[in-house]
C-alpha cells in the first residue's frame, strides 16, 4: 500500500513539473519570436519568460522548435484573452519590420542585408 501511495505521488509530482515548465518559453535580446529551451536560435542570448507574458509582449512562436501558443488559462477564460488581444494589435503595430537594405554593393548590385533603420540602409551603408 505504501509503494502504490508514492508512485502515485512521483506521478502527480512529474506531471505537475511537466505542466509548469511547458509554459516557459525564451526570447532573444532583439528577436520578435519566442521558443523552446532547446530551440538552436538560443545560441547567443536566452531570457527565460512566461508564456502568458510572451503573448501579451506580442511575440510569435517560432516556426522551428514549435513552441506552444495558448495557455490553459487563455482557453479558459474568454474575457483575459480579449485583452490580451487588444494589447498585442497594440505591441506589433510599435515594433519595426525588418526590410531590405536599399544600398548598393561595390559590384552594383542591391545590398542583401536587413535593416530596421529609418533611412533603409544597414549599417554597412
Amino acid at each position: 500500500m505504501k509503494n502504490t501511495a508514492k508512485k502515485i505521488l512521483f506521478l502527480i509530482f512529474v506531471v505537475v513539473t511537466f505542466n509548469l515548465s511547458a509554459q516557459t518559453v525564451y526570447t532573444t535580446k532583439t528577436g520578435e519570436k519566442y521558443h523552446k529551451s532547446n530551440c538552436r536560435y538560443l545560441k547567443y542570448s536566452k531570457k527565460e519568460l512566461p508564456l502568458e507574458r510572451a503573448l501579451a509582449y506580442g511575440y510569435l512562436a517560432c516556426s522551428v522548435c514549435k513552441p506552444p501558443k495558448k495557455t490553459k488559462t487563455s482557453i479558459k477564460s474568454n474575457s483575459k484573452s480579449s485583452i490580451t488581444t487588444s494589447h498585442n494589435s497594440h505591441s506589433t503595430s510599435s515594433k519595426s519590420v525588418a526590410t531590405q537594405c536599399t544600398g548598393k554593393t561595390k559590384s552594383g548590385s542591391r545590398c542583401k542585408r536587413k535593416t530596421k533603420n529609418a533611412n533603409g540602409r544597414c549599417y554597412q551603408h
